[in-house]
Parts: structure tokens; C-alpha cells; sequence
């Protein structure tokens, strides 16, 4: 049951971002942005974690789980070291994944051409 679970709440996520992109015309960029606010914002309430409870996967793997991880570390750091801890708390989360979509983009980059 929790398969299908992550597979729904995650399926809806993507169905949002598929609505904009169709009905509102909004760039991939602006669709990311926007799924990005999403999620720290229902991590400044309290919703996000309630969420990732509720639907595991489905909530931990589409970008809004990108913008809790961002909100969720400089929270808890800032509260910790101050001011400073804030840009700590960024970094420290979402490190793994900031680093991956760099170092995979740079091997796509290496091994396929441009259109031009």
C-alpha cells in the first residue's frame, strides 16, 4: 500500500507541474522555481514533514523535497550557530544533490554535442 501511495502523491506533484506547463504557459524554470517555494513554504508550516509521512517516496523525491531540505537545514543550523549557520544548514542538506546534478551534468555535457 505504500507503493502506491508515493506513486499517486508523487504522480499528482508531477501532474501539477504538467498543468502549468499546459495551461499557464509557465517556462520548465519557472515550474521548478515555483515547486521549490512550494516545498519550503509547507516546510515553514509544519506540512511538509507531515507529508513525507504520509506518502514517502512520493514526497521525497519530486523537487518541492528540494526546497524542505533547503528550508529544513538552515532552520535547524540557523538555530544552532546564528546567522552563519543559516548558509551551513543550506549547504549541508542539500549537498549531495546540488553536487550530483553538477558532476552529472558535466559527463552529459562531455559526451553529447549541442544542437546547433
Amino acid at each position: 500500500m505504500a507503493y502506491l501511495i508515493a506513486f499517486v502523491i508523487g504522480g499528482l506533484i508531477c501532474v501539477v507541474g504538467q498543468l502549468l506547463l499546459d495551461v499557464c504557459k509557465l517556462t520548465p524554470a519557472h515550474i521548478v522555481v515555483t515547486f521549490v517555494v512550494i516545498g519550503a513554504l509547507l516546510d515553514a508550516f509544519g506540512l511538509y514533514d507531515q507529508l513525507i509521512e504520509f506518502a514517502g517516496a512520493g514526497a521525497t523525491v519530486p523537487i518541492t523535497s528540494f526546497g524542505h531540505s533547503l528550508l529544513h537545514g538552515a532552520m535547524a543550523e540557523g538555530k544552532e550557530h546564528g546567522y552563519i549557520g543559516i548558509a551551513m544548514g543550506i549547504f549541508k542538506l542539500t549537498s549531495a544533490g546540488i553536487t550530483s546534478a553538477i558532476l552529472f551534468g558535466f559527463i552529459v555535457a562531455l559526451i553529447f554535442k549541442p544542437r546547433g
